[in-house]
């Protein structure tokens, strides 16, 4: 799979920035999926080669503006495209109701039927080749994180791991293989650590804006990708003694660390730190933070990149 970021800024634009927005690409064809729709992204989608009319589905993470201020735009823009094949929408409460007033408000005629998915009750979704889970966050208001799973990649059963754990034969074994932890004996079983590939599932967490990384150690399991929000430095939010229900860059490097998540992109900068390292703060201080807290692959993710996760579970900029 591939992450294209089609905005790295948090709360308003900048000269070089737009508001949130990130695309996640099948590995094979041109099906992909949008997660988070800030204003500004479908012109963003324009600078790459994302068809709107192979957009499988979109994800918002939570219901401030800088994440979905652009989604009534690019509907309009898929309707006027031609777009006939019907589209979800998985959101938190209030944004189906908002996309509907718009339409209402603003007449706007949608020839193709939405489906929306309530996040609220995190539900697992699948798709024809990935499956989406949903994992809640820790912000001022509802948000959510996204983990994208390959499907179909024909996983077979580690079975002499299985009898040596004592896991006995049986409905457990017809879950794990499809993929799904299962309890017994009051413990969870992650179907990851019994399950052969010819090729490991590429699994990428993408989420929203939180204050408590550690929120997503369970999805983190296996994980080859964390995409995380890095607004501040340290200093900053002990200084200013609020992180407004946001994370800082040593925060989620020593999270990451911690559960060995071997690839870490960390975008939604506040638009304070400056592209110049000469001036402060600099977004090189954020890099520098996080890189003394992570020996992984690290990332800052500009507007308009493109990374591809091979199947050696590394992530490379194109």
């Amino acid at each position: 799979m591939n992450i294209v970021f089609l905005g790295t800024s948090a709360g308003v634009p900048t000269k070089t920035r737009n508001v949130t927005g990130l695309a996640v690409r099948e590995e094979r064809g041109n099906g992909w999926y949008l997660v988070d729709c800030g204003e500004g992204t479908q012109h963003q989608i324009l600078h790459t080669n994302l068809s709107i009319n192979a957009l499988q589905a979109i994800f918002i993470t939570h219901i401030h503006g800088d994440h979905c201020y652009g989604l009534p735009g690019i509907l309009a823009s898929a309707a006027m495209n031609g777009r006939k094949a019907p589209l979800k929408i998985m959101a938190p409460s209030g944004v189906r109701e908002w996309v509907e007033a718009t339409q209402q408000h603003t007449q706007l005629y949608l020839p193709y039927e939405i489906e929306f998915v309530c996040t609220d009750d995190l539900p697992s979704v699948e798709f024809r080749k990935v499956r989406v889970e949903t994992v809640a966050l820790s912000h001022r208001v509802p948000s959510y994180a996204y983990c994208f799973t390959e499907k179909d990649i024909n996983p077979r059963l580690d079975v002499e791991k299985l009898e040596r754990h004592n896991i006995p034969r049986g409905p457990h074994w017809g879950q794990l293989q499809k993929g799904q932890d299962v309890e017994l004996n009051g413990k969870l079983i992650h179907c990851e650590d019994y399950l052969l590939y010819d090729k490991n599932p590429q699994k990428i967490i993408v989420a929203g804006d939180n204050d408590q990384p550690e929120l997503l150690a369970q999805i983190s399991h296996g994980a080859s990708v964390l995409v995380h929000e890095a607004t501040y430095t340290k200093d900053l939010v002990e200084k200013s003694g609020n992180s407004y229900g946001h994370s800082y860059a040593e925060l989620v490097a020593t999270f990451a660390e911690q559960v060995n998540i071997p690839n870490l992109v960390l975008t939604h900068f506040s638009p304070r730190y400056q592209a110049n390292p000469n001036l402060s703060p600099s977004i090189v201080d954020i890099y520098q933070e996080a890189k003394a807290h992570y020996s992984g692959n690290l990332f800052l993710a500009n507007d308009l990149d493109e990374y591809q996760l091979n199947k050696a579970g590394e992530l490379k900029k194109l």
